[in-house]
């Protein structure tokens, strides 16, 4: 029976690091997308237009993460990205008290946003890559559950505390935690050790470039990767704006504004949020705890593009829930109850849908190009969501349904051809 994942150093220090930085991540990520509708008069267009540069600051620099990542020590690569987002956003807690004016915090949000996006394309890539080094090829599916379960907890105590300290304390505050979160992160990376070999090559603009054409020539050697990345793509451009948008906004509307709902005595519309993003936690770890203990998939394409239909059936039960529940008016609170349930089956789907495909092309994958391969697996996957972001932003602002529509729609009929498509069977 092969060794628990735990019993080696740097996976510990890896994982002590992610948990601590993401846990501050998450309550950033809570705290911005209410604090944005709360000064900006609840401009819907305002929040997707964040969100949308965030993702192209994170695509612009995801590539350039590739490359770094397997040129140079992933773990460094990690520290400094880690210190650099901490130190930033203590530099924004100040900003923040010193300019209450709502114009300039939100320019102080935006700029933020962008940098600190800039900096995951950088770390993504390299924190990607770094798992293989560190432990055995087995282990890797086990490794990769404990990072789900790892997430799942922080969406139960993260999203709970972000609701609790978001009501009761300023914005500052939360910053300022978080800052020391990412800052603490960095210190747990500076321990790991692995063995790295630096590249006799000095990085020049020429050869960055074309680290990246080798990592697409190298991506068509492997098949079915390339037509999981453009399913992807797509994916991730209807999803996006139903994870992203509709959450918040239905929360701020549909939720506040009716004049009682379930629970109104104990949860303010925020921890509403929290509650959902515990159900989606808690299914997750359940999905998650299952995965570690199975053996690993030699192929899970096919598998997988199953799932996601599942998922897109999902979305279409929510969405008529929504027209039933919420439009015409019949009851607020069957739709809270419905979504909590939705919450719940998707964070499982999710979990058996992201695992085994990481843990795939982990194994399949040269260590020396996993970097490259996952920037542009990155890029495959998010390269429309900024535009799905505004996108969503602009339908809000003339319906909810149709936003839901719209995504449920071609989430699904994406689905469909991935499920149908013969070279994903090939991984």
């Amino acid at each position: 029976m092969k060794n628990n994942v735990f019993s080696s150093r740097n996976f510990r220090l890896v994982f002590l690091g992610a948990l601590v930085s993401e846990l501050g991540a998450l309550m950033y990520s809570f705290a911005v997308s209410f604090y944005i509708l709360e000064i900006s008069g609840n401009s819907a267009f305002l929040q997707g237009l964040y969100l949308a540069l965030c993702g192209v600051a994170m695509l612009i620099f995801t590539p350039i993460g590739g490359v770094l990542g397997d040129r140079f020590n992933k773990a460094r690569i990690m520290f400094l990205c880690d210190f650099i987002k901490g130190g930033t956003i203590l530099l924004a807690t100040v900003l923040l008290l010193l300019m209450p004016d709502a114009k300039a915090q939100i320019w102080i949000l935006f700029l933020l946003g962008i940098l600190g996006n800039a900096v995951s394309g950088i770390f993504n890539p390299a924190a990607g890559a770094l798992l293989p080094r560190i432990v055995q090829e087995d282990q890797l599916q086990q490794a990769n559950s404990y990072f789900v379960m790892k997430n799942a907890f922080e969406s139960i105590l993260g999203v709970i505390l972000a609701g609790i300290l978001y009501a009761a304390l300023r914005i500052q505050t939360l910053f300022l935690f978080v800052g020391l979160c990412f800052i603490a992160s960095g210190i747990s990376e500076m321990l790991i050790r692995y063995d790295h070999e630096p590249s006799s090559e000095r990085l020049t603009l020429q050869l960055a470039v074309r680290d990246m054409g080798d990592g697409i020539h190298y991506l068509k050697t492997k098949n079915g990767l390339l037509p999981f990345l453009v399913g992807s793509l797509f994916i991730n451009f209807f999803a996006e704006p139903l994870m992203g948008n509709f959450t918040p906004y239905f929360i701020k509307t549909d939720l506040a504004s009716a004049p009682s709902y379930l629970l109104d005595r104990v949860l303010t519309p925020e921890l509403w949020s929290s509650v959902f993003n515990v159900c989606f936690g808690i299914s997750s770890l359940l999905g998650a705890a299952i995965l570690s203990a199975r053996v690993q998939d030699e192929k899970c394409g096919h598998k997988t593009a199953l799932r996601i239909c599942w998922f897109a059936v999902l979305l279409i039960l929510l969405t008529v829930g929504y027209w039933q529940f919420v439009d015409r008016g019949v009851s607020l609170n069957a739709f809270l109850i419905t979504l909590c349930l939705a919450y719940l089956a998707i964070g499982f789907l999710i979990s058996w849908i992201n695992i085994p495909i990481s843990t795939v092309m982990m194994r399949i994958v040269d260590k020396d190009k996993l970097s490259k391969v996952n920037s542009i697996s990155s890029l495959g996957s998010m390269g429309l969501t900024p535009i799905a972001s505004v996108l969503g932003g602009l339908l809000l602002e003339t319906g909810t349904l149709s936003l839901m529509i719209f995504c449920t729609l071609g989430f699904t009929a994406t689905g469909v051809l991935m499920l149908f498509s013969r070279s994903l069977r090939e991984i």
